[in-house]
């Protein structure tokens, strides 16, 4: 059976508002990607309108792969909580023992959770779970219903064999395990764990999944600038425009004048100061785009509307026929049209360098926000640069410069960059005197099972805290993370692929998070394509390299050759990351035609448009 997608709906008029504030909507998201390995979710936030959340609703009940509804907010006794009422009415068939179990649940934690109403149910294929709106209560909530999902999924799709093996487990029936539609992260990992020595030679790290290892970095990873105060919040010390500003080429004039025969008593170019000139109702102005209206100017009538009748001895003119009746404001942008004194610069946040660096520009200010200081160290005695020449047994070192070219592309600079051989004593050194003034290392090679590997051990003999030394992917399995105070480590592995594919998935979204952005927006983008060619299924969930192509309006995606991690070439077109499940028993290749969520990749993620 294929692997689940989940909808977390946000019912909330503020959240609606301010995206940003939405903290249970995006708790449950990595809840379900915490708990279910080959789930894929989709989110979105409705105000509390009953229609709007009925419309969002319809629509996901109509998707065949989204299979559970997990709605959070709007269950309350406030006048505007209106979620089950909206719920209730798209229902085929109600499951108050559900409910039941969410509100037992809940009061083992609180007496207030008696004062939720949310209700649960089956639209068809799907099934809708009511949450209350507070990050603690869905997790609660979730935490009471996630062991049922599966077997609710299989029920309602009928999927008689998986049903009978369960009722099989459940009543003692000696079985083969139920591979469900959602495998349970205890199921994970296809490898187990030792103690990594000469006896048990398997690495001593469990392997996490990734929305897991995510959820560590953001509750590790500290702030270095709080954007709400130094950029969300400011107001612009100027209006723009600061004064009556004409739109198009063409001439300022009275609208009280009427069409006809004007006299030309002056040009105005970009950049004139306002001409405080007397202007009679049979006078204009001549003006460029961008130009300060006369003060007695009202209207500006564009150059296509008028017809040049005369020009005086030097050549200017003097004389034109304006072919339109002048209106007052014609062509005309107020003071303080685009932005006012007072108003935020900033709507709603946005930290991309180009928003900021610009707005900031155009009120004449600068940036002063701090952003994270990133080294990049390569390790391996095999290493050359790349304007070394060719030595046996050596091969050139692309790492150092692919994750600087990503850091600058993303906007953010590289302190230092270094190239180490395997050495404990050199790394240590290295490592020890990059943190005197950066905030985060990102090392490629030295962090899996060989004798040369020594970037664990050197981590570990210098206090930081390993968090996670595997994470359940393909490629980047040996990825580790560590931090020490307010200093993070990303070791990832050597080969270029997985490099690649780690910093995206991991570091990225950890200097993101550092520089002050919202969580929201610390990871990739994310969007369902549509896969074109036949693929198996590996044991480990995989971000496949991939090209897409925009066909008819939909969305298609082809992979890029070979996916072995240490074949560079697959990053060439490759405009996202595939989202590929771990491979089941029931389910062993990804098939042509099928729809995957994808992490994009470039800001040009649509290589060809058909």
């Amino acid at each position: 059976m294929e692997a689940i997608t989940f909808g977390v709906l946000t019912i909330s008029d503020t959240c609606y508002q301010a995206p940003a504030k939405d903290k249970s909507g995006p708790k449950l998201v990595r809840l379900i990607g915490e708990t279910f390995q080959n789930a894929e979710v989709i989110a979105s936030i409705v105000p509390d309108e009953q229609e709007l959340i009925q419309r969002e609703l319809r629509k996901w009940i109509a998707r065949e792969d989204l299979r559970v509804i997990l709605t959070t907010g709007g269950t309350g006794f406030a006048p505007r909580d209106v979620t089950p009422e909206a719920t209730k009415p798209l229902l085929e068939k109600e499951c108050p023992q559900l409910a039941l179990v969410i509100a037992l649940g809940s009061l083992q934690k609180t007496k207030f959770a008696a004062l939720s109403r949310g209700v649960c149910g089956i639209a068809g294929n799907t099934l809708i779970l009511n949450f209350p709106g507070s990050e603690k209560a869905v997790t609660e909530c979730f935490e009471a219903v996630s062991e049922l999902l599966p077997h609710a999924v299989h029920l309602i799709g009928d999927e008689v064999a998986l049903v009978r093996k369960i009722h099989a487990e459940v009543q003692g029936t000696p079985t083969q395990s139920a591979s469900t539609v959602i495998a349970r992260t205890a199921h994970v990992c296809p490898h187990k764990t030792g103690a990594g020595s000469d006896s048990d030679r398997n690495s001593p790290f469990p392997m996490l999944p990734v929305q897991e290892v995510l959820s560590i970095i953001f509750d590790t990873v500290k702030r270095t600038s709080d954007l709400e105060k130094l950029l969300w919040q400011q107001t612009s010390p100027v209006n723009i425009p600061p004064f009556r500003a004409s739109i198009k080429d063409g001439y300022a004039m009275k609208s009280t004048g009427f069409s006809g025969t004007k006299r030309v008593v002056g040009y105005i170019a970009a950049g004139s100061a306002p001409n405080p000139s007397p202007l009679a109702e049979d006078e204009c102005f001549k003006i460029n785009t961008g130009a300060p209206l006369p003060l007695e100017a009202d209207c500006v009538v564009q150059v296509e509307d008028t017809k040049l009748l005369q020009r005086d001895k030097h050549g200017q003119e003097s004389l034109v026929d304006i072919l339109v009746e002048p209106q007052a404001g014609l062509d005309v942008r107020a003071i303080g049209h685009d932005l006012s004194t007072q108003d935020r610069i900033f709507p709603f946040p946005d930290a991309s360098p180009v928003v900021v660096k610009s707005l900031l520009a155009s009120v004449g200010k600068r940036s002063s926000v701090r952003r994270p200081k990133v080294a990049i160290v390569s390790t391996g005695s095999e290493l050359l640069a790349p304007h070394d020449q060719p030595v046996a047994g050596k091969i050139y070192d692309s790492n150092t410069t692919m994750l600087e070219e990503l850091l600058l592309y993303f906007g953010f600079d590289c302190i230092q960059t270094t190239v180490l051989s395997d050495s404990f004593d050199e790394t240590k050194l290295a490592l020890v005197n990059l943190f005197e003034t950066v905030d985060f290392v990102i090392c490629s090679g030295g962090v899996s099972m060989g004798d040369k590997d020594f970037v664990k051990p050197v981590l570990e003999h210098l206090q930081f805290k390993l968090h996670c030394g595997r994470v359940n992917m393909k490629p980047g399995k040996p990825m580790t993370f560590a931090s020490r105070e307010q200093k993070y480590f990303f070791g990832l592995p050597g080969n270029p692929v997985s490099a690649f594919v780690t910093f995206h998935l991991f570091a990225l979204p950890a200097i993101r998070w550092a520089a002050g952005w919202d969580r929201s927006k610390c990871t990739l983008p994310v969007l369902q394509v549509k896969l074109l060619n036949e693929l198996p299924l590996d044991g480990r969930p995989e971000y496949v390299r991939a090209s897409v192509v925009s066909k008819n309006g939909e969305l298609q995606a082809r992979i890029v050759g070979d996916q072995i991690s240490s074949r560079l070439q697959s990053i060439v077109g490759a405009d996202v990351l595939l989202h590929l499940p771990g491979r089941t028993s029931e389910r062993t290749s990804a098939r042509a035609g099928e729809v995957f969520s994808a992490s994009v990749l470039r800001y040009d993620f649509i290589s060809k448009y058909e």
